[in-house]
């Protein structure tokens, strides 16, 4: 299966400080926009800390439209249609949002994955691995530049 990859890259900006991260926000309206296509999401994070981050943003991004989430272990048996961990997810999911600084071991189950080049440094070269690593791997990438 070929990997279609999209990176999201944040553009500088002079705006106060934001409450969540730039990239935090793409990812859960991303999350939204895959979920009414009828997608079964997998958010990949590196910590707890962000799991409960991603969580949140979910629940009061969009007041008008409700995105059903989990938390990994936690909800239905066979997960949410978005499931928010940093293990391999329950179930069979197409999607994946990397938010994590290196790609999941699992990445071949998916067929599509976003992920994100924040403007901060360290971030930012980590992003440029996981670029090369889908290169590597033989996925379609493609970019986009964001205002954030």
């Amino acid at each position: 299966m070929t990997i279609n990859a999209r990176f999201y890259v944040l553009k500088q900006n002079n705006e106060p400080e934001a409450s969540i991260p730039a990239h935090f926000d793409l990812a859960a309206r991303a999350a939204a926009k895959q979920f009414r296509a009828g997608h079964r999401v997998f958010i990949y994070v590196d910590s707890i800390d962000d799991a409960h981050l991603i969580d949140e943003q979910l629940w009061c991004f969009e007041p008008d439209s409700f995105v059903p989430h989990n938390l990994q272990g936690e909800g239905p048996k066979g997960g949410a249609p978005v499931e928010i961990g940093q293990t391999p997810p329950v179930g069979r999911r197409n999607v994946l949002i990397n938010l994590a600084t290196t790609l999941p071991d699992f990445i071949r189950r998916f067929s599509q994955v976003y992920d994100f080049v924040p403007t901060e440094q360290n971030a930012k070269q980590a992003a440029r691995q996981r670029f090369v690593h889908l290169r590597q791997l033989g996925a379609n990438i493609s970019t986009q530049e964001i205002e954030n």
